[in-house]
């Protein structure tokens, strides 16, 4: 690794000039200051300084932000106007404010920056719009730094008593000062989490002290720990929660079931991944006397043990999630409780708070319960199995899919009840789809992995019958906890899982990139948009563009969180909705929980400041669970990759931007970069209107959607990038 050489801090005293000449201006607004008098107030004479100050000022003039007194003198004027945003790093040391008082993002150059970082919120002016109608700006304060705390490889210069970090992505353009006696006793080419102490204004980069290393660079679980800590996530239980989570009494008691529902006798069993390790859902099966049936959907009741106000349930509510990476899986609760005690195992009675529904027939409600249960589950199948006997319509699970490797036969009554309820599951799925619900059926890439977490191999995980029995009958359990909840008078506070309408402005993008291969959208009302979209996903389905054409459809939606303030889900069609059926893995659904039982308790209604912040936080977690388990797809297909260098493969263009396209590779999903640069024959630059790179000579052009035939050119595990050569067309 190349060092990088000591970078002393700067003693230039007026950098982010403009901040400073304002400040100046702003102090006394009837005073006025020559160019002198400012540089006077810097502490700086030399003819270099005095010259900057001169050219800032007249562009200060120029944009309307300053006025000319007399001979030389400025003052500021009075409608200057400021506003706040946030900063979105390129990766060239330039960026772009989001700003709510614009429609359009304002342009940030690098020299304006004035050490903001990426996310940050950040004060801003804006110069007179320009004659091509973009707007610029000049950051002039750091109003909240989005994190402190960085990720990086550690840079030890031995001798000189300091190091640096370099943070690893894109978005941060400068490194990290570190004073050897800061460092942790870190070796030279570490992974280290950094975090930022100060700034100071005389100094290129910001001062920092290593809070952890993190291992060797490259090593598999020090990549792994390395995306949990760039977003903040934990790997490990504080030794205080694990020591009181060994006090809680996990035993069943006979006064704790005399106090619910026993729901022991009645036929139950969980249907899961077959690499589950817990189960929070089950389903219980009755046919009754007048021939409508009784279905139960019992999750795991756990706020019976997490109880508020200790230090359990103060870290589940801090992790507010599960992240599922790549190759393992980091619980929102401690394995004792996730794996054993709420966990829906078979041949065991739990705890269980249940939805319980009478339906006809034809999936129709007749009658509703809710509360708390004790349950017994007769039979665990994985998701391979019941599809067997949805498809076989017997109770055979054949060896290939068996959890115990051999063929066998399981209780005919259960494979009548998944044979049942997969009817009205499918009637119920046929209900939402008319109502206006979307289907996303986007493939999940998984790794086959051996002993050591290599990747030797990708498969595709695709949504079946058995999956989908599943997702109903949690919907209709979500639905109408949030229904029963919702339409009490007086209003009560609640947790909603809510979704908004897409925002036009993508789905007019959409409807460009997926006009190039023959479909259309209509967007001539909700209903149309809905139905045309649901048309798409079915269209592309096996085609060469469906996995583009799906991200690219779920992108136009909004993204769905968390709130107290319901507004209906509209990729499901529900005016209520909420998250009531995982809590072992998702703390809104542990208060979704409380709230239920205190409402079914005749309390009155929860303070709604207290679980809207509640709401946000979680929200926020899982935005961060999400992009980390992201990461680790990233880094596995990296990885992947790696061992494939040789080889070429058959590809499609999935993204076109000044700097390069986007190939996903067809047979793995694995996707990476061709650079401009790096494509021989022409000199090709983008064109947005056509979503294409255009040779100037040859006019060739590869646009998005092209196939393209790619070979790996490099896999840099450290950077996470993935660039490959382009070979050319099929």
């Amino acid at each position: 690794m190349t060092k990088k050489k000591h970078r002393k801090p700067s003693h230039n005293k007026i950098s982010n000039l403009t901040n400073t000449i304002l400040s100046i201006l702003k102090k006394d607004r009837n005073q006025s200051y020559n160019y002198k008098q400012i540089a006077a107030k810097l502490g700086v004479n030399d003819a270099s300084s005095r010259n900057q100050i001169i050219k800032k000022l007249a562009q200060l003039k120029a944009k309307e932000d300053i006025k000319e007194i007399d001979r030389g003198k400025f003052q500021i004027i009075n409608n200057t106007e400021y506003h706040t945003g946030i900063f979105d790093a390129a990766q060239r040391g330039n960026g772009y404010v989001i700003c709510e008082d614009f429609e359009d993002d304002i342009y940030i150059a690098s020299n304006n920056v004035n050490k903001a970082l990426n996310g940050d919120e950040v004060e801003l002016y804006i110069y007179k719009r320009r004659k091509q109608g973009k707007l610029e700006g000049e950051i002039t304060k750091i109003i909240k730094r989005a994190k402190t705390d960085y990720v990086g490889i550690i840079q030890i210069h031995k001798g000189k008593n300091f190091a640096f970090v370099v943070v690893d992505g894109n978005k941060m353009k400068t490194d990290i000062f570190v004073p050897i006696n800061k460092t942790k006793n870190a070796e030279d080419g570490d992974k280290v989490l950094v975090t930022m102490e100060e700034w100071p204004e005389k100094a290129d980069s910001p001062n920092g002290k290593v809070i952890k290393v993190l291992g060797k660079a490259g090593e598999h679980n020090t990549e792994i720990h390395a995306i949990l800590a760039d977003y903040g996530l934990p790997y490990e239980f504080p030794k205080e929660v694990e020591d009181y989570t060994n006090t809680i009494d996990l035993n069943i008691k006979p006064e704790e079931i005399a106090k619910r529902r026993d729901m022991r006798k009645d036929l139950t069993f969980t249907i899961d991944p077959k690499d589950a390790k817990d189960f929070d859902d089950a389903l219980s099966f009755t046919v009754l006397e007048n021939g409508n049936y009784e279905i139960g959907i019992h999750i795991a009741d756990v706020s019976h043990y997490l109880q508020e106000g200790t230090v359990l349930d103060d870290e589940a509510y801090e992790r507010a999630t599960s992240v599922y990476l790549v190759d393992r899986v980091v619980p929102m609760l401690p394995e004792i409780l996730s794996n054993r005690a709420c966990s829906l195992r078979p041949h065991e009675e739990k705890y269980t708070f249940s939805a319980v529904f009478e339906l006809d027939t034809k999936a129709n409600i007749k009658n509703e319960w809710f509360g708390r249960t004790v349950t017994y589950s007769d039979a665990r199948f994985a998701y391979e199995e019941a599809q067997a006997i949805i498809e076989n319509k017997n109770n055979t699970i054949p060896a290939e899919v068996s959890l115990t490797g051999a063929v066998y036969k399981t209780d005919q009554a259960i494979a009548d009840a998944v044979l049942k309820m997969d009817e009205l599951a499918k009637i119920m799925r046929a209900q939402r789809m008319r109502s206006g619900a979307i289907s996303f059926d986007k493939v999940e890439v998984k790794f086959d992995l051996d002993e050591e977490s290599n990747p030797v191999g990708v498969f595709f995980k695709t949504s079946k019958d058995a999956n989908k029995l599943i997702e109903e009958f949690m919907l209709l359990a979500n639905r109408k906890v949030s229904e029963f909840i919702g339409k009490q008078k007086p209003e009560k506070t609640f947790v909603y899982r809510v979704h908004d309408e897409p925002n036009e402005d993508k789905l007019m993008a959409l409807q460009g990139v997926v006009s190039k291969f023959g479909h259309k959208l209509n967007f001539n009302n909700k209903e149309g948009i809905a139905s045309s979209l649901n048309k798409l996903l079915s269209d592309v389905q096996g085609k060469k563009e469906q996995n583009l054409v799906d991200t690219l459809a779920i992108r136009t939606m909004s993204k769905a969180e968390y709130t107290t303030k319901n507004i209906g889900h509209y990729g499901l069609a529900f005016d209520y909705y909420s998250h009531f059926t995982s809590p072992i893995r998702r703390y809104p659904d542990v208060m979704a929980h409380r709230l239920l039982q205190r409402y079914l308790d005749g309390e009155k209604s929860a303070n709604t400041e207290v679980y809207q912040e509640r709401c946000k936080h979680s929200s926020d977690m899982e935005y961060l669970a999400t992009k980390a388990e992201r990461d680790s797809i990233k880094y596995m297909q990296i990885r992947f990759m790696q061992d494939h260098q040789d080889e070429e493969f058959l590809g499609v263009i999935s993204g076109a931007t000044d700097w390069g396209i986007y190939v996903e590779i067809v047979s793995n999903k694995c996707e990476g970069m061709v650079r401009t640069r790096d494509i021989k024959g022409d000199y090709y630059t983008f064109d947005q209107e056509q979503f294409a790179l255009i040779g100037q000579k040859t006019k060739k052009m590869y646009q998005l959607g092209d196939e393209v035939i790619v070979k790996v050119k490099q896999a840099d595990l450290i950077k996470r990038h993935l660039d490959f050569e382009l070979i050319g067309k099929p």
